[in-house]
């Protein structure tokens, strides 16, 4: 069977697949849920492990090349090393990465490596501790810088530090937060907030443009100039023209200047719905035809059907309504 990428209706290869492996978290960020958290899914309704490495198998035959893990948190899961385990031996599979807070990095950022994760993306909207209680409302700034300092001894390279940039809330730490690239080598991300759902306080008179962002940057640091980086994702990245073997930038604007004209993802969430669109409100039911019976071919039939379902572009919305799935439940 040929392993080719499958295109979308507007010729987009499809070659990447977001994997939501847990509702839980173990945070509670202000622009992501309420400080109560959310209504936990049944234990029954998660997919298992052996089912999420078949629907990965089976999207692999289909031309997925690049698999992250995500959450909720996805440390939070127990036993997360079986399953990059799995996932990392499956044919076809060539990048397998994680998106995660980093709190619980520290401990488990060897094993992850040693089972076939290969990068990791890190959560840090602040460098500041007492701030990052306020925006975590329970988390220790300390336990994820340690994630990051482990990340990067595992060899989980380039190890990428995300910042959701929130006007008077972070802001003011953007070129503090891009310094750490410049002196420690840090590969730093500044991303756009978008309305993650209920308890998002920040995502409506919070937001800057990306734009505005770069501009302080380079303001204070000095110019950047393009650059390329491991990853297939929707960051545009940058280098420091005086400092080329520094860390780099890069910079995300999913509001601003949308990038669905070059979307190849999938994200399958984790109660086993597939979804073709980040913002959209389609989705295939892929746990319920596993424990119906369906088999390989059927699977397929409905990652194809995903694949072009794909819309042009999104309209992200100014918030999400009741009764619509919550961003921290799909994966980002």
């Amino acid at each position: 069977m040929s392993s080719l990428p499958c295109a979308d209706r507007m010729g987009r290869a499809i070659t990447y697949l977001r994997v939501s492996v847990t509702d839980r978290c173990n945070l509670r960020c202000v622009y992501c849920m309420p400080a109560e958290g959310l209504p936990l899914q049944e234990h029954a309704d998660i997919l298992r492990y052996e089912e999420i490495a078949r629907l990965v198998s089976i999207a692999a035959e289909l031309g997925i090349r690049r698999v992250r893990l995500t959450g909720g948190e996805p440390l939070a899961r127990r036993g997360l090393t079986d399953l990059v385990r799995m996932l990392a031996g499956i044919p076809g599979v060539q990048d397998l990465s994680m998106t995660t807070n980093g709190s619980l990095l520290a401990r488990y950022a060897a094993p992850l490596a040693e089972a076939g994760l290969t990068r990791v993306n890190i959560s840090l909207d602040t460098l500041r501790p007492d701030r990052f209680r306020q925006i975590t409302r329970c988390g220790e700034l300390a336990e994820t810088l340690a994630g990051i300092e482990a990340a990067r001894r595992a060899g989980l390279e380039p190890v990428k530090v995300n910042m959701v940039v929130m006007r008077g809330l972070n802001d003011d730490e953007v070129v503090e937060m891009a310094r750490r690239s410049l002196e420690q080598g840090w590969n730093v991300r500044f991303i756009e907030v978008m309305p993650l759902g209920e308890g998002a306080h920040w995502s409506g008179d919070g937001y800057v443009p990306i734009d505005e962002v770069r501009q302080a940057i380079e303001q204070a640091l000095g110019s950047l100039e393009p650059a390329e980086l491991a990853g297939n994702g929707p960051a545009r990245y940058y280098r420091w023209a005086h400092a080329p073997d520094a860390g780099t930038i890069g910079f995300i604007s999913p509001i601003s200047d949308h990038f669905c004209a070059y979307c190849n993802r999938l994200r399958l969430t984790a109660d086993g719905k597939l979804l073709p669109c980040l913002f959209g409100k389609q989705e295939l039911d892929l746990r319920a035809a596993l424990r119906q019976g369906a088999d390989d071919a059927a699977l397929r039939d409905l990652f194809r059907e995903a694949i072009a379902a794909k819309p042009r572009g999104h309209d992200a919305p100014d918030h999400v309504a009741p009764g619509e799935r919550l961003m921290s439940r799909t994966g980002g």
